[in-house]
C-alpha cells in the first residue's frame, strides 16, 4: 500500500501539471504542422505575421494573443551585481493571461514601456530584503523598471524556468526580430492564446487552421501549413506528434507507473489470499463450532471481510509513515516536489477507497472458501480440503510470477534502450568540451584575443564560436542545388561556426577538408553532414554548389553529430561561417583537471567582458541531460520492480512454510525408509517450480507485445533480444528455488524421530 501510495503521488503530480493557472482550461499554445517531402511535421515555432492576422480575422474567438520569445538565459544586473536568469519576452497581455500571483505591483505596471516583471526568486537574490518596485534593473544592458514582483511558478508547471517577463516592444528591436515581423517564412517564435468566455477550443482551432496557407501565396502548396491550437491540459501529457498526429508523450508513463502500482497491490492481495486459504486447516474447528451454534454463511463471510479490511486499515495507517519517509527519496530520483495532500479531502477520499477495494479483493476468496466449510465433517476430524483445494492458490501463484517476471523484462528493456542510446557514436568528442554562452558581443569582437590568451596558458587546446553544439535553427526552404526537384521542402539544420570550430568540438572529417582560417575563399564554403548529403542526393559532393541567399560550395562532409534526441535519426546539417555572436566552445587541453582550466576560462571571460556573469556548461552533461527522462523511468520502475519482487518472494516464502510444515512427517517417513536429502528437497520444490515454469510461459508474450510497443516510440532502438526473455525466466527460477529451499532445507535436517512426532 505505501508503494501505492508513492505512485499515486507520482500520478497526481503529473495530472497537476499547470493547473496553478487560473485560465487552465481556456490556454493553448498556437503550433503549426507542415508537409516536408511527404512527412508532416508538428512544429511550436510560428511566424511572427500571424500572431496580427490572428488579431485582426479572429479577434473576437481570442481573449489574449501572446507572442513570446523562448527560454533562455539573460544577464539581469542592479548597482554592481550582474546575475544570469532565464526569462521570456511576451507581449503586455501576458501577466493576466497567466494570472500571475503578484506578491508586490500590479500586473497592469506591465503595460508601462521599460516595464519588467521579476519572480520571488530574482527580488530575493538581486533585491534582498528591499521592495524592488520602482526600481530600475538592466536586462543585457538595457534600463528597465520593475513593475512587480510575483511568485516563481511551481515546478510541475511548463512556465518553471520563466524568471522575469520582459517587454516584447523591446524585444522587436532586435535586428533579426525587425526582419522577422513580415516574413511568413521564419519559424522562430512562440505564440499563446486564451480563448473567448464560450468559445470551443476545438471549433476555434479549425477557423484558424487556414490562417498562414492563405497568407503565404505562392509556395503554400508545397508545406502546406496548418494552423491548431495546442490545449494548455495536453500540454505535459500530450506533447508529441507523428505526422501531424497527437501520439501521446508522458501520458504513457502515467498509465505504465500506474499498472505497476495496480500490480504491486494486487501481488499483496494474492500473498494475503493463499496464506489465509493455505492455513484454513487451522480455523476449520472455528467455523464448525460457529455454524453448529447458529452462525448462517452470510455472517461468517461478513467477518472474514471485516477482518481483512481491519487489517488493510492498519496496513494502510503503516503505509502512511512509509511512504512519507520515502516520498524524499522519491521526489529526488524523480526530480519533482511531491507531497501527501494530508489536507485534500480528495486524498483522503481515494484513500479509503484504496483501503475497501483493497480489503474485498484480498478478502475474497478466503471468505467464501472458509465459510463452505461443512461442520459435522470438520468437528469429526475429517476435514478433507479435497483434491482442486489447492488449484486456486496455484493459479495466484502463476499469476503473482507472471507480474513479476513482465516487471523484469520490462526493467531490463527500458535500461538496454537507453545504453543503446548512450553507446551511439555523437559525432564529436565532448570531453573536456565547455560551451560559454555570450551575453552581448564582447567575446565575439575580441575572440582572436580571448582564443590566443587561453591557448597560451597550454590548458586550452582550441577556441571557436559556433550555434550550440546540442540544437542548431530550422530553415524551411530557399536552398538550392543541382538536381533539387522543386517540389521539396526544405527541412535542414543550418549551423553557424567560426572556423576552428571543428577542431574545438571534434568533429570528424570524412570527405573534403574543414575550415581554414587564412583561405578567405572559406567564406562561401560549406560542410555538410552525411544526412545532408543523402537528403540532397549527392554521390560526390565535395565541389558542389548551394544557393541559400549567395553561392556556396561544398568543402567538406563530416560525421552526422547528435544534436537533438540520440533515439531519433540525425537531422541533416548544414555548416558555413558565421559572423555573429555565437556560443564559445572551449576545449580543454588532454589531462588538465577541470577546475584549473575554469579559473583560466573565468579570468579571460571577465578580462574582455566583465559585465557578463561567468556562466558554463560542460557539453558530456549536457548530452548526458538527453537520456533525464528514461533515466528516471528506469530508476522508478527498478525501485518498484524491486517491490514487487520482494512482495512475491514474501508470499511464497509464507506457501513454501506452510507447506513444509504440513509435509514434516511425511519428511521423517521418507529419510526413514532411506530417501536421500536431495530427494527430499526436490519433492518440495518441484511444485514451486512448475508453477513458476508456467508463469513464465504466460508472461513471455505479454512482455514482448508490451516492450515492443514501447520500442515504437523511438526510431533509434536495439532489437528485442532473446536473452532478456530468457534471463529474466532464469532470474525468476533461481529466486524461487532460494526461497522454497530455506524452508525446505530446515525440514530435511530436522531428525526423523522430531519429524514423526509432529501433530
Amino acid at each position: 500500500m505505501a508503494v501505492a501510495i508513492l505512485i499515486g503521488s507520482w500520478i497526481e503530480d503529473e495530472l497537476s501539471y499547470d493547473k496553478s493557472f487560473g485560465n487552465y482550461w481556456d490556454i493553448a499554445q498556437v503550433m503549426q504542422h507542415q508537409h516536408f517531402n511527404g512527412d508532416v511535421q508538428t512544429d511550436k515555432a510560428i511566424p511572427i505575421p500571424l500572431a496580427k492576422k490572428l488579431r485582426q480575422d479572429f479577434g473576437s474567438d481570442f481573449t489574449y494573443i501572446v507572442l513570446s520569445s523562448w527560454t533562455n538565459p539573460h544577464v539581469l544586473s542592479f548597482e554592481e551585481s550582474n546575475m544570469s536568469f532565464t526569462g521570456n519576452y511576451m507581449d503586455v497581455d501576458a501577466p493576466e493571461m497567466l494570472t500571475l500571483k503578484m506578491i508586490s505591483g500590479t500586473r497592469q505596471g506591465f503595460h508601462a514601456p521599460s516595464s519588467i516583471l521579476i519572480s520571488q526568486t530574482v527580488s530575493n537574490t538581486i533585491f534582498r530584503n528591499s521592495d524592488p518596485v520602482g526600481k530600475v534593473i538592466r536586462l543585457d544592458g538595457k534600463d528597465l523598471k520593475v513593475a512587480g514582483v510575483y511568485t516563481d511558478f511551481p515546478k510541475a508547471n511548463s512556465f518553471r524556468n520563466v524568471y522575469f517577463i520582459a517587454p516584447w516592444g523591446l524585444f522587436s528591436q532586435n535586428e533579426d526580430v525587425k526582419n522577422a515581423e513580415q516574413n511568413w517564412g521564419a519559424n522562430s517564435y512562440q505564440l499563446f492564446a486564451q480563448v473567448a468566455p464560450g468559445e470551443n477550443m476545438q471549433s476555434v482551432s479549425s477557423k484558424i487552421r487556414n490562417a498562414k496557407y492563405q497568407a503565404i501565396g505562392e509556395g503554400a502548396d508545397v508545406s502546406k501549413p496548418v494552423i491548431f491550437l495546442h490545449p494548455m491540459s495536453r500540454w505535459h501529457l500530450y506533447s508529441e506528434f507523428k505526422n501531424g498526429i497527437n501520439t501521446g508523450g508522458a501520458i504513457q508513463y502515467v498509465w505504465m507507473f500506474g499498472t505497476i502500482g495496480i500490480f504491486v497491490l494486487l501481488l499483496a492481495c494474492i500473498n494475503f489470499m493463499n496464506l489465509s486459504t493455505a492455513q484454513s486447516k487451522k480455523r476449520a474447528k472455528e467455523i464448525g463450532i460457529r455454524k453448529v451454534i447458529g452462525s448462517r454463511r452470510r455472517q461468517l463471510i461478513v467477518q472474514f471481510f471485516s477482518e481483512a479490511l481491519l487489517i488493510t486499515t492498519l496496513s494502510f495507517g503503516m503505509a502512511l509513515v512509509l511512504a512519507s519517509l520515502a516520498l524524499p527519496y522519491l521526489n529526488k530520483i524523480a526530480g519533482k516536489e511531491m507531497n501527501i495532500l494530508w489536507r485534500e479531502p480528495s486524498f483522503w477520499i481515494l484513500s479509503t477507497v484504496l483501503i475497501i477495494v483493497t480489503g474485498v479483493i484480498s478478502g475474497s476468496y478466503p471468505a467464501i472458501f472458509l465459510s463452505s466449510f461443512k461442520p459435522v465433517r470438520v468437528l469429526k476430524g475429517i476435514f478433507k480440503a479435497g483434491k482442486y483445494a489447492t488449484l486456486p492458490r496455484k493459479i495466484l501463484v502463476v499469476a503473482q510470477f507472471s507480474i513479476s517476471i513482465i516487471l523484469v523484462i520490462g526493467t531490463i528493456v527500458v535500461f538496454r534502450q537507453i545504453q543503446f542510446g548512450k553507446n551511439r557514436d555523437a559525432g564529436y568528442d565532448d570531453k573536456g568540451l565547455v560551451i560559454i554562452r555570450p551575453y552581448n558581443d564582447d567575446f565575439h569582437k575580441h575572440l582572436s584575443a580571448l582564443r590566443n590568451d587561453l591557448i597560451q596558458t597550454a590548458l586550452i587546446s582550441d577556441v571557436a564560436e559556433g550555434s550550440y553544439i546540442s540544437k542548431g535553427s530550422r530553415t524551411s526552404g530557399d536552398l538550392h542545388w543541382r538536381g533539387k526537384n522543386p517540389a521539396t521542402q526544405d527541412n535542414l539544420m543550418i549551423f553557424g561556426v567560426s572556423t576552428e570550430y571543428g577542431k574545438a568540438v571534434g568533429w570528424n572529417i570524412v570527405a573534403g577538408r574543414d575550415f581554414k582560417k587564412n583561405l578567405a575563399t572559406d567564406s562561401g564554403g560549406i560542410i555538410l553532414n552525411e544526412a545532408a548529403v543523402s537528403y540532397m542526393g549527392f554521390r560526390k559532393p565535395i565541389g558542389e554548389i548551394i544557393n541559400w541567399e549567395k553561392q556556396y560550395t561544398v568543402i567538406g562532409v563530416t560525421k552526422d553529430i547528435v544534436m537533438r534526441s540520440p533515439f531519433e535519426p540525425a537531422v541533416p546539417t548544414v555548416y558555413f561561417i558565421d559572423n555573429g555572436p555565437n556560443f564559445l566552445n572551449i576545449k580543454i587541453g588532454a589531462g588538465v583537471g577541470l577546475h584549473k582550466a575554469l579559473t583560466v576560462i573565468e579570468a579571460a571571460c571577465k578580462k574582455y567582458s566583465p559585465s557578463s556573469p561567468f556562466e558554463y556548461k560542460l557539453a558530456d552533461e549536457e548530452y548526458d541531460k538527453k537520456f533525464e527522462d528514461e533515466e528516471r523511468v528506469r530508476s522508478i520502475s527498478v525501485c518498484f520492480t524491486i517491490f514487487a519482487i520482494m512482495i512475491s518472494c514474501l508470499g511464497l516464502f509464507g506457501l513454501a512454510t506452510f507447506v513444509a510444515e504440513q509435509r514434516t512427517k511425511e519428511v521423517g517417513i521418507r529419510k526413514i525408509v532411506g530417501a536421500s536429502a536431495f530427494n527430499i528437497w526436490l519433492i518440495l520444490s518441484v511444485d514451486f517450480l512448475i508453477l513458476v515454469m508456467i508463469s513464465v510461459f504466460i508472461a513471455i508474450p505479454f512482455a514482448w507485445y508490451a516492450t515492443h510497443s514501447w520500442l515504437q516510440n523511438y526510431a533509434y532502438r536495439p532489437a528485442l533480444s532473446w536473452w532478456i526473455f530468457a534471463a529474466s525466466s532464469g532470474g525468476a527460477l533461481l529466486v524461487t528455488l532460494m526461497t522454497v529451499s530455506f524452508q525446505s532445507i530446515r525440514v530435511v535436517r530436522m531428525k526423523p524421530v522430531k519429524a514423526l512426532k509432529v501433530e
